[in-house]
């Protein structure tokens, strides 16, 4: 079986989960066939399935990336569509977590599917062996585990768990698929209860919960402690818990304690909490629920956050407690479980026995500690895995801790010794083995992360906000550096220093960082600084800076080509539109808001989309048309939700590819940038004909319809008409031909204007303060 045999893919079950798997296939571009139950009433007999689709399309976070996904998915019921199955190559089972239904499914699915079909449960708790019990040799070669994480779109986690006879080809088929088309970090976990990320993930939560209820915690300080300072999330502890639901605790703690062997740790902390069995009882389920340990209450000053306090059992104010401090408080494990009192001793109960626990997997639930690390990751959003934490701890310190408390050294712990379980070689990633070896930490083909090549190299240029990197084959990355990788005249400085040295001694370019964010946009902080001291001359020279720069870029005699993923606004976006091509990660949420903050795209923005609306096949001729597309786009200040949506925002153009897997994006970006090499040539400046004095009319008439209903303010009316002037080209009369430089200079001076303006200034005071827009 190889990896082009996935044509089509069938789920079964249409529940949350299932739903979300069949949503991310038909992200992925491939039909989907989702099944269900017939309900009990039977008067639409796909009704589970059809409902589960039409949930999803108003379901927000969204699991579909557009609408068109939505209609690759085909809906039917297992009495009547079964027999589709034939059709499919990878049928994943995402039914109830009941052995009895999963084996009196298998049974069916035999009897219809061909030979060589993938069949896998995305169970998290049932063994497999168990799985596959009184099937047949070939169901067995071609049966798995692909346990993915909720929700499938945004959870890059997928546990893969094969059996002795899973054939080998058959299980390539299905990470390759998962992997490039799915968008799926894969991680191998053996066939132990709970695999590897729910297994350290709930033993961790247990530990958490025990802990606050043993020392009288409050479920703030708890969250507060075993949060941000460990590298978790902030939600904490308690908010997770609220997150996925307080009631699926009990259900995780029966099945982890009904198999795992007698001897895992787990057991001696498994324990129930009276409050905690109360809640569920009366529906404050977290969340999903009337509340969990954190509630959001109405009284008669609007709504408030309230927490539950643990001994008394009834809600009061939230508060926020005095959490640790200083170098605890930046990371800084050992500073942070050496903390006196009851933060360190709350943050040494929840992170001593976890790194423990997490340390004894190895071999019993993983190959070795990079699998565990990258579970614990992918899965939770932990900034560094166990392993890795026990890095930063001392494993020596670790173990001399344990020791001293009676409790036993995981073997790994031992092995360390006074090492470390990574270290840097000759620019490569090791990690230590069982054999006490150190072991290359090797990348799948096709992934290429900019932090490997910083091993292994320095910038060819650097600045305070930017960098430029060697990526291999004539391929240069230019990488932003700044808070949110946020642009400022660095930034602009660096490009422009670049261009003369790939020119002269490299192929391309590729504008790509391996943060969660591409770039927020303008540096605000700086420019409110600029803003306060009236430093209009300082201003306008990091608009033209940024003109220049950008335009640079556009007309380099090399292929430029941008490789965003994540936040990409303002000018992020603008630099995006001024690339020859884009590679873009599925996750990208891009667009231009400067008209949320009092002002307009300044970086050359607006003509880049005027020229992409107006090239558009089914944009209609003339200059209106296109000019009052980008008007509605970028005056609501509309952002992506999706790569598939930019394209549909025109923000990306239609033959500008779209990467799944985030690690493969600049891979993916490097490839398409040497596949413009041979024969490339800059593109040409445009000039527009433009709707002048009457289009500013008809722009601005139609910003007075959103004003009339509530949509836009008095100051929005003064920004959108700003826009509307550059946009249809100032003063000038339709006949008109505006150059490019023409159109800069009108952005430039209306930028000017606008920045001047007191509300703008509130605008941008509010959005750095708040992270919201002020509607003044």
């Amino acid at each position: 079986m190889s990896e082009q045999a996935i044509r089509k893919v069938c789920v079964i079950g249409a529940g949350t989960m299932g739903a979300g798997i069949a949503a991310q296939v038909a992200n992925a571009g491939v039909p989907v066939l989702l099944l269900d139950i017939v309900p009990k009433d039977g008067s639409n007999r796909n009704a589970i399935a059809e409902g589960a689709v039409a949930k999803m399309l108003k379901t927000e976070p969204a699991p579909f990336m557009s609408k068109a996904a939505a209609r690759l998915v085909e809906t039917g019921n297992i009495e009547d569509h079964l027999e589709k199955v034939a059709e499919c190559d990878w049928v994943i089972e995402a039914v109830i977590e009941r052995l009895d239904i999963k084996q009196g499914l298998y049974a069916k699915l035999e009897a219809v599917k061909r030979p060589g079909t993938a069949v896998s449960s995305n169970t998290s708790t049932i063994p497999l062996a168990n799985l596959v019990e009184g099937r047949s040799d070939a169901f067995r070669r071609d049966f798995l585990i692909t346990h993915f994480f909720n929700p499938p779109r945004y959870m890059r986690l997928l546990e893969i768990v094969t059996g002795p006879a899973t054939d080998a080809g058959v299980a390539a088929a299905v990470e390759r698929f998962a992997d490039v088309a799915m968008g799926k970090t894969v991680v191998h976990a053996k066939d132990t209860p709970g695999f590897i990320a729910n297994r350290i993930g709930t033993y961790w939560i247990q530990l958490g919960l025990n802990a606050a209820f043993d020392m009288g915690l409050s479920v703030e300080l708890a969250d507060a402690v075993a949060g941000p300072p460990m590298g978790v999330p902030k939600t904490g502890i308690f908010g997770l818990v609220d997150l996925v639901g307080i009631d699926l605790m009990p259900h995780l703690q029966e099945s982890l304690t009904a198999t795992l062997p007698d001897d895992d740790q787990y057991h001696a902390i498994a324990q129930s909490h009276p409050l905690i069995d109360k809640m569920i009882a009366e529906g404050f389920t977290g969340r999903k629920g009337k509340g969990g340990f954190y509630r959001l209450a109405r009284d008669t000053d609007g709504r408030r956050k309230e927490a539950i306090d643990l001994a008394a059992g009834e809600y009061r104010p939230a508060i926020k407690p005095l959490g640790p401090t200083g170098p605890a408080a930046r990371g800084d494990l050992r500073a942070l479980v050496e903390t006196k009192g009851v933060i360190g001793d709350y943050a040494w109960a929840v992170l001593g026995d976890t790194l423990a626990y997490a340390a004894g997997l190895v071999p019993s639930a993983a190959a070795d500690v990079v699998a565990i690390d990258d579970a614990m990751k992918l899965g939770y959003n932990w900034k560094a895995g166990p392993f890795e934490m026990i890095d930063r701890l001392g494993a020596k310190y670790l173990a001399g801790r344990l020791e001293a408390e009676g409790k036993p050294v995981p073997q790994m712990l031992r092995i360390a010794g006074e090492r470390t379980f990574y270290r840097v070689e000759n620019g490569q990633r090791r990690f230590l083995g069982l054999d006490g070896e150190y072991h290359d930490v090797v990348r799948p083909e096709g992934v290429l992360r900019l932090a490997d090549i910083k091993l292994a190299s320095k910038p060819l240029l650097k600045n305070a906000s930017a960098a430029l990197w060697d990526v291999g084959d004539g391929v240069v990355a230019l990488e932003f550096t700044g808070k949110m990788n946020a642009l400022d005249g660095d930034v602009m400085k660096l490009i422009l220093q670049a261009i003369p040295l790939i020119q002269s001694q490299y192929k391309a370019l590729v504008i790509y960082n391996d943060a969660d964010s591409f770039s927020a946009g303008a540096n605000l902080g700086l420019a409110l600084f600029a803003l306060n001291i009236a430093a209009w001359g300082e201003i306008e020279k990091l608009v033209a800076g940024g003109q220049m720069a950008y335009k640079g870029l556009k007309y380099a005699p090399f292929p430029v080509v941008g490789a965003p993923a994540g936040l990409a606004v303002g000018g992020g976006c603008e630099i995006l539109l001024h690339c020859d091509a884009i590679q873009a990660h599925a996750e990208l949420y891009t667009g231009l808001v400067e008209c949320g903050v009092g002002l307009i795209p300044g970086w050359g923005g607006n003509g880049e989309m005027i020229e992409r609306a107006r090239n558009a096949k089914m944009m209609p001729k003339g200059p209106m048309p296109s000019v009052a597309k980008v008007f509605e786009t970028v005056s609501t200040a509309t952002v992506s939700k999706s790569a598939a949506e930019a394209k549909e925002l025109l923000f990306l153009r239609p033959e500008d590819g779209i990467t799944m897997n985030r690690d493969r994006l600049l891979h993916d970006a490097k490839q398409k940038a040497l596949s413009m090499v041979e024969g490339y040539t800059p593109p040409e400046a445009p000039t527009f004909r433009l709707p002048g004095e009457s289009g500013h009319v008809a722009l601005n008439m139609a910003a007075e319809g959103f004003r009339k209903r509530g949509l836009a303010t008095d100051y929005d009316m003064v920004v959108s008409d700003a826009l509307a002037r550059v946009l249809s080209g100032g003063e000038a009369d339709l006949v008109d031909t505006v150059s490019e430089q023409d159109l800069l200079g009108l952005e430039r001076e209306t930028f000017m204007r606008l920045v001047r303006e007191p509300r703008s200034i509130a605008r941008v005071e509010h959005m750095l303060g708040t992270g919201k827009p002020l509607r003044n």
